[in-house]
């Protein structure tokens, strides 16, 4: 390794850690970044403790969660004004992983998938979100709404949930199984709560609705004894870390699952990360240090027994428009619930579950945006298949492969309309017309000539007859690949093997390289048949018609 290359790979690691610059504008922004901090961690409170419970994992896992992770991905993340923390799709993946394998299993998972997200980062993957079609996004972001919503049904309707089972397939059985009218007190909690959360915004925007509806509904609840289930005992810090007890077959089984999850939480965190570097003046953030710090986030979190962390995009626009500057306020969000885990961890273990699923309702419902609904599916019908696809798929089976899907549906239907744009087109010779002009076959080949298309070009060509020479124009060719370099190599071979001479002209420089590697250059009879200009090659082919006809 040279010294040059060694300073280089220096500098790329150091682009990947915190620095002095993360905190340079601290001490003009401090007072705003505690103001955003506090009001983040009001508002992530019943939201940590909701996506714990929801999970499988308990209130205590999703609190360790947005402290543990909080502070790590605050510190070592990517962006200025993140906040991450256990989020909604995250709960989607991890349900079925926990109750299929057991909680025991939380803590490998969200190793394995931590070290696939930080080697991600390192090997500087993260503008590879870029290439998730909008449509697919908002399709999942529609899916795991759904999902969310369902979820919390047996928590509404106060029944355990199915083991094991889909959303709808749980909701149903709930629903099925509900005792009445015990049932009715459960409902109450969530009606309430969604009461409180939809009208606190309107005595005032920086009202913590979620925060007030918990407090209101657990007070009621212990004053009059409602019966309804509640969270329950929660430790008063911090468990210690520990690694957990790992075999060949357990990392067999989970390392799927690892996968699944590490892919959401690389894709969660990186649009999160790209949605509040749009809303925030704050400066741009780094994709590929967020993966790092998003990796480094989760491996934490499972030492102490949370679950694995994404950027959490709602509490982020909370932090953004509470007047966060600096990851300092992140920090203090989590600070705040750790002190309150501190403090009032026998006041929390009374909140009623019910009253969390009434906040993971109004939570769900508020990602659903009708008016980018309507933006998707009124902008094209191939986006709006996608989107529909994506969120379907995303209910019936699962989010990842829904993203798999949605953007295997998009890539098709993009290569369809390129395809589509793409064309060979007959053209009259410039200029007058000429004796033995008929004799010359003049073709246009615009657009992209790729494998969706080549074999188009090479029938509508190759049928030619009754010419003597054919001209292909390639310089209004903006895309070629190696199958289309083939297909033009294979058409001058067929062409020439029955007496027909082939022009080419105008291949332009960046497909030049390719088109002697493939054998296009190679396959003319003469390379003074590779003109630059079509006049040139227009007046070669007359000449050849003349000799030709002279011949005779």
């Amino acid at each position: 390794m040279t010294a040059t290359t060694a300073r280089r790979a220096g500098r790329g690691i150091r682009s990947l850690l915190p620095g002095v610059a993360d905190y340079r504008d601290i001490r003009r922004t401090w007072r705003g970044d505690l103001v955003a901090g506090v009001t983040v961690g009001i508002v992530a409170l019943p939201l940590a403790l909701a996506f714990g419970v929801s999970s499988g994992a308990g209130a205590a896992s999703g609190l360790v969660t947005a402290i543990v992770a909080g502070v790590v991905a605050a510190v070592f993340g990517g962006s200025n004004v993140q906040v991450s923390g256990p989020t909604g799709a995250m709960v989607v993946v991890l349900a079925p992983i926990i109750a299929t394998h057991g909680v025991g299993a939380l803590a490998i998972v969200g190793l394995l998938a931590g070290a696939i997200v930080l080697v991600a980062g390192v090997l500087r993957l993260g503008r590879a979100v870029t290439f998730i079609p909008w449509p697919v996004i908002e399709g999942f972001t529609l899916g795991i709404a759904v999902i969310i919503f369902l979820q919390q049904v047996p928590a509404a309707l106060g029944v355990p949930a199915t083991e094991g089972a889909n959303a709808v397939v749980g909701a149903i059985d709930a629903v099925l199984g509900a005792s009445w009218p015990e049932a009715a007190w459960a409902l109450a909690v969530v009606a309430t709560v969604a009461a409180i959360m939809l009208i606190a915004p309107r005595i005032h925007p920086l009202v913590p609705g979620s925060i007030v509806a918990i407090v209101v509904v657990t007070l009621v609840v212990v004053l009059i004894g409602i019966p309804v289930a509640t969270i329950g005992a929660l430790p008063s810090g911090l468990p210690v870390p520990t690694l957990p007890a790992v075999d060949p077959a357990t990392l067999a089984a989970l390392a799927l699952p690892a996968a699944t999850v590490a892919a959401l939480a690389a894709i969660e965190s990186l649009l999160s990360a790209r949605v509040a570097a749009s809303i925030s003046d704050t400066g741009p953030y780094d994709a590929d240090r967020e993966l790092v710090g998003q990796g480094l986030a989760s491996i934490a979190s499972a030492l102490f027994g949370g679950m694995p962390a994404t950027g959490a995009i709602a509490r982020t626009a909370v932090n953004v428009r509470s007047g966060a500057r600096t990851r300092l306020s992140a920090i203090v969000h989590a600070v705040l619930l750790a002190a309150i885990v501190a403090v009032g961890a026998s006041v929390v273990a009374s909140i009623p579950l019910a009253a969390l699923a009434g906040v993971l309702m109004v939570t769900a419902t508020r990602m659903i945006s009708v008016a980018t609904v309507r933006s998707v599916v009124g902008s094209t019908r191939a986006d709006a298949v996608v989107f529909v696809a994506t969120a379907i798929i995303t209910v019936s089976v699962d989010l990842i492969t829904a993203v798999l899907v949605g953007i295997a549906v998009a890539a098709f239907l993009a290569l369809r309309a390129l395809a589509r744009s793409s064309g060979v087109h007959r053209e009259e010779l410039p200029g007058p017309a000429e004796v033995g002009d008929e004799r010359v076959a003049l073709f246009r080949l615009e657009g992209a000539l790729f494998f969706g298309v080549a074999e188009r070009m090479l029938e509508r060509v190759g049928a030619m007859r009754d010419v003597d020479v054919v001209i292909i124009r390639m310089s209004q060719l903006q895309i070629l690949d190696a199958t289309g370099a083939q297909v033009v190599t294979e058409l001058v071979h067929a062409l020439e093997r029955r007496g027909v001479t082939v022009l080419v002209k105008g291949i332009q420089d960046r497909h030049l390289d390719l088109a002697r590697r493939v054998g296009v250059i190679d396959s003319l009879r003469h390379r003074n048949h590779l003109f630059d200009d079509l006049g040139g090659a227009v007046a070669h082919a007359r000449s050849h018609v003349r000799r030709a006809s002279a011949a005779m």
